[in-house]
């Protein structure tokens, strides 16, 4: 199975998907370069910036990305 095809997969079975959900569940590290080859393809995906606090208390910033659909040929 291709990285592409894992991350659809996954956000079959989860709605959304990040960097850090990307590496520590698929074992995925460039996350954005297979989102765009996906694009690529002819998914569309909502993009959006989440923040969140790390176990220091200091706000930090994600991309989240979900699927929308995929255009037809």
């Amino acid at each position: 199975m291709t990285q592409c095809e894992l991350i659809l997969f996954y956000l079959h079975e989860h709605e959304s998907i990040t960097t850090y959900e990307a590496y520590t569940k698929l074992f995925i590290t460039r996350l954005p370069s297979r989102i765009y080859d996906l694009k690529q393809k002819g998914y569309k995906f909502e993009e959006r910036w989440s923040t969140k606090k790390n176990k220091y208390g200091r706000r930090c910033q994600f991309k989240e990305y979900r699927l929308v659909r995929k255009e037809e040929d």
